[in-house]
């Protein structure tokens, strides 16, 4: 070894003093030359080592999966009516304040209304007066009804209507058809005095609307009162140009829950139930999370523009003042939650002709295995056979070197992203393995 060293330490001094001899213009090109080719080389190399594939793994592990459906939607308030009015005008002095408790019909405040609202208030007394005579006629003719059904009945029942009646006499015929005939003329009546009384309600309503008092629509807790003594209320115009009832406050029931109002999709409404726990976070408390369960699912539907949504009620566990109604809330609908269960990424399952496998990688050998898939989330898979706890899955692949904290695209399809809340037993621990 030692003599070769020695013969070859003699030829690259040779070659080095035959190199110092050459001209100038000779140098510059063998050095330009050795130079590409030891660019080439190295490159060659360096593609070699880069094209070995790394695989990132993660190992099965129990846990418990939670799937859940999300869902965007408004705060409503449950228990609780609007203070509403259509008069228009000056408000003269307001007697109740927030927080204040307040029964049917109690006044809220009064307005000095302006000229449109006194001819409204005129009009809409004026259709209460009609109203109100015509159920006082419509009483007073059912008594004379009730009368003639009587004299009717009494005449049948002492004349050809005996207890051995002969049903083809002309006098029997008519005596009774009198009677049938009475007894329906003072049905029809009754329900003319029910349509009359109905006429007056509206009536009323109509003309409380208008009244320079506000009252309150039931018994409760006032809040949200925007009134003020000197504080103007202008008209709400509509599509018709008519004006129609705004509020001023609400009046809320001792109890009542707040509510939200989501729209689930056609996929979705299929999983859901009445009494399942929901989570919700409000766009004005980004860092509370409140919970809840589904009350109410309107089966019917609802379509816009060729989309059908189910509008679903959810009831808050807990209400705070500080929620107002209309916010916007997004609500996370408990699905199911399954404990001590195999879980693996999603994004380490492939599907082929429908069957499902995974890859296990043990002693630096892959594997394909067949698996049983049961319930699954946005992030994690349930793997109810195939494979055992401790084994490790394959859920990224690439074939350039990648550093301990890149991230690795899945080869199978699944991008591992979601919203989905879900937690396990112990956190799958990932790591990169170069073969």
């Amino acid at each position: 070894m030692k003599l070769f060293i020695e013969k070859l330490s003699l030829k690259i001094k040779f070659i080095w003093k035959k190199f110092l001899k050459l001209s100038l213009i000779k140098k510059i090109i063998i050095v330009g030359v050795l130079g590409i080719v030891l660019f080439f080389a190295g490159q060659t190399i360096l593609n070699n080592k880069n094209s070995e594939p790394q695989y990132q793994t993660s190992v099965v592990e129990k846990g418990t999966l939670v799937t859940s459906i999300t869902s965007s939607g408004v705060i409503t308030s449950a228990n609780n009516a609007s203070i509403t009015t259509q008069a228009t005008g000056i408000v003269n002095e307001v007697y109740v304040k927030n927080g204040d408790y307040v029964y049917q019909g109690q006044n809220i405040a009064s307005v000095i209304l302006d000229q449109p609202s006194l001819q409204k208030q005129a009009a809409a007394y004026a259709s209460y007066l009609g109203a109100q005579n015509s159920l006082n006629s419509a009483k007073n003719q059912i008594n004379s009804l009730q009368a003639a059904l009587f004299q009717a009945n009494q005449t049948f029942v002492k004349g050809a209507g005996t207890n051995d009646p002969i049903t083809n006499d002309p006098t029997y015929i008519i005596q009774r058809a009198n009677w049938l005939k009475a007894e329906t003329d003072y049905i029809n009546q009754q329900n003319v005095i029910v349509q009359a009384q109905a006429l007056l309600n509206s009536a009323s309503l109509s003309l409380s609307q208008v009244s320079s008092v506000i009252t309150a629509p039931i018994s409760g807790t006032i809040s949200n009162l925007n009134l003020a003594p000197g504080l103007p209320i202008s008209s709400v115009a509509t599509s018709d140009t008519s004006s129609s009832s705004q509020s001023v406050g609400n009046v809320k029931l001792e109890g009542g829950n707040l509510q939200a109002l989501v729209n689930l999709t056609e996929i979705d409404v299929t999983k859901v139930r009445v009494g399942q726990k929901v989570t919700l976070v409000l766009d004005a408390f980004p860092d509370k999370t409140f919970t809840g369960k589904v009350s109410a699912i309107n089966t019917n539907g609802s379509v816009s523009s060729g989309v059908t949504t189910y509008p679903t009620t959810i009831t808050f566990d807990t209400s705070t003042d500080s929620i107002y109604p209309n916010m916007a809330v997004t609500a996370t609908i408990i699905i199911t939650v399954k404990q001590d269960v195999l879980l693996i990424p999603s994004g380490a399952l492939q599907t082929q002709n429908g069957v499902s496998f995974v890859r296990i990688l043990k002693n630096g050998n892959i594997t394909q295995v067949e698996v049983q898939v049961g319930e699954s989330s946005d992030t994690q898979t349930e793997i109810q056979s195939g494979i055992s706890e401790g084994d490790e899955v394959i859920t990224g692949i690439t074939a350039t070197g990648v550093s301990s904290g890149a991230t690795t695209a899945s080869p199978f399809g699944g991008s591992g992203l979601g919203a989905l809340r879900s937690t396990s037993g112990g956190g799958n621990q990932n790591r990169t393995i170069q073969r």
